[in-house]
């Protein structure tokens, strides 16, 4: 389901509209090709905004192919997780879900075709040798001792291969291109190497495994992709995509468009990178809502559209950049900010007492659940003799731009009452331990009936109907906005990304739900844990209610310039 609103163009569907208005292709046919060796981040979720989005706008159709051709580093569950992600992000793709190794028995014809027509061989170098055998960007590579075998000489070799006769990495399968070409992805690339590993889905019946670029333009060509849209690092691998298509017997061959990818500050886009992260601990997984993976950002409450409209602002370009955190952080602002209804929060609680409340009376309060939106209805809160309020809410002493509750001073009740301060109690460390106030009962609502003017406006919970909750509040998980050029990127870790907090919340969240992110009033945005145990309220902060992150970064820019 993709949003709405018209987008503006880009380059890809300009090449689309163009392909569309010459009669090249009668329709779209696109598709996402994750490899199942981690989590979905939200740089594989631009791609599949786009991919999906095109499809959709086109009226054509989209595939979910999932590259596992490398089963040493592939699970089911990732599979799983992939599939889960891209339906929540609200996308299906065309039919059954396709895996790559559908066609090894297609791929292992093609490869016997190139060899056949001279254009592979088998070779017994080592890793080291052909490494050495490359040569640089500067220098053009030398031949391989193994170049020039016979044709059936190779087809005798790479059957032997396929049946399992030879070592892992004994020996491979080259296609015969050019060892002088400009293009280092051309010197002559690995087609099949050995695996002997149990495979997901095709078992124990192959030992030879193709590579990404053998497998992939083949895997297009298959399945009739009119246009295979992929990131920048592959500009160069279009060379080998075409000379493959090119030197089989498959009619369709699809166009390869690069886009660049995304770049997001503050995390770090690579699979290798975040698997380390949940390898070593440094997060408690792939779905950690300090993680940019879509699981994380889900369990984090942020919601497919605010995601949508984050890889549309962003927009698709030939251009690689730094897309700011703020920016994401904007598009769920915007969206929680219409949709998230509001409840209240303690999360650093401090005792009032209302001296002239009667003391074994409550009442409930009406509350509306959004303040712009009447459609969502109010919700009753109970309010009595003693509260709960934020600790940083109060001071004893304090200037005319606090806003809040002040020794003698007076501040408003969120949709309750007035009150006023007026002596405090502390324990032996001289930590305030409670507050006892006045309430005017004549003050009800927003607009007191004597006209007077209060400032202040404070959250609180009924002491005696709160519910205990538990609040982790999220931070970048690095502290320098690009941590992927760092020599050790654990170095610059965050180790103040998670606070945890014990608090209340109004009676109301027991009822709360990990699929309906809230606004805890004056707090920020949270949601429900989708891990919490059951009967037990942990919220996660989504996002807080203003990008505090922009104000602190000018700050550190101002200190640099002044140094």
């Amino acid at each position: 389901m993709a949003d709405t609103d018209v987008r503006p163009t880009n380059f890809i569907r300009q090449i689309i509209d163009a392909d569309l208005k010459s009669g090249k292709h009668q329709s779209v046919h696109t598709r996402f090709p994750p490899e199942p060796n981690g989590f979905l981040h939200i740089g594989h979720a631009k791609s599949i905004v786009l991919n999906f989005g095109i499809a959709e706008d086109y009226q054509g159709t989209c595939n979910l192919r999932f590259d596992d051709t490398n089963p040493l580093k592939e699970k089911v569950d990732y599979i799983e997780s992939i599939k889960r992600d891209v339906q929540w992000l609200g996308y299906q793709w065309q039919g059954e879900p396709r895996y790559s190794s559908n066609y090894f028995d297609q791929l292992h014809g093609y490869a016997i075709e190139l060899i056949e027509k001279g254009l592979a061989y088998v070779d017994f170098s080592t890793q080291e040798a052909m490494r050495e055998m490359r040569g640089t960007l500067k220098e053009p590579g030398s031949n391989s001792p193994y170049r020039d075998t016979g044709v059936e000489e190779n087809l005798e070799l790479f059957k032997r291969m396929t049946a399992g006769e030879f070592n892992e990495g004994e020996c491979c399968l080259r296609a015969k291109i050019d060892m002088a070409s400009p293009f280092m992805v051309l010197r002559d690339p690995v087609l099949y190497r050995i695996r002997n590993v149990h495979h997901h889905q095709t078992g124990d019946k192959w030992c030879v495994y193709p590579m990404y670029d053998f497998t992939h333009c083949i895997s297009d060509a298959l399945e009739g992709i009119t246009h295979s849209l992929c990131t920048l690092e592959f500009q160069d691998n279009r060379r080998l995509y075409d000379w493959v298509l090119d030197n089989i017997s498959i009619d369709c061959h699809p166009q390869q468009i690069e886009f660049s990818r995304l770049n997001l500050q503050y995390t770090v886009m690579s699979k290798r990178k975040l698997n380390l992260l949940v390898e070593e601990g440094k997060v408690s997984g792939w779905d950690d809502p300090r993680m940019p993976t879509i699981a994380g950002l889900k369990r984090r409450g942020y919601t497919p559209a605010s995601i949508r409209e984050f890889c549309h602002r962003i927009g698709v370009t030939k251009m690689d950049n730094q897309v700011e955190m703020g920016m994401l952080e904007a598009c769920i602002r915007d969206d929680l900010n219409a949709s998230a209804p509001r409840a209240m929060a303690v999360m650093d609680p401090v005792r009032v007492v209302i001296e002239n409340y009667p003391e074994d009376e409550s009442e409930l309060l009406d509350a509306p659940n959004h303040p712009n939106d009447e459609s969502m209805g109010t919700r009753k809160v109970p309010f009595s003799r003693e509260l709960w309020i934020e600790r940083e809410d109060f001071r004893e002493e304090a200037n005319k731009k606090f806003k809040r509750l002040v020794l003698g001073k007076e501040v408003r009740l969120r949709n309750a009452y007035v009150v006023r301060a007026d002596k405090v109690e502390k324990d032996a460390d001289g930590n305030i331990t409670t507050i006892y106030c006045h309430y005017d009962a004549e003050t009800l609502g927003r607009d007191p009936s004597d006209g007077r003017k209060v400032k202040g406006v404070i959250h609180w919970v009924s002491a005696a109907d709160a519910v205990a909750a538990e609040f982790r509040v999220y931070d970048r998980l690095f502290k320098v906005p690009n941590p992927a050029a760092e020599e050790d990127f654990f170095s610059t870790l965050n180790l103040e990304s998670l606070v945890i907090k014990q608090g209340f919340v109004e009676p109301s969240l027991q009822q709360a739900t990990s699929d309906q992110p809230l606004q805890f009033e004056r707090l920020g945005y949270y949601v429900l844990d989708n891990q919490a145990a059951e009967g037990q309220l942990v919220f996660n902060q989504t996002v807080g209610l203003r990008d505090s992150w922009a104000k602190i970064e000018q700050q550190m820019q101002q200190g640099a310039t002044e140094a």
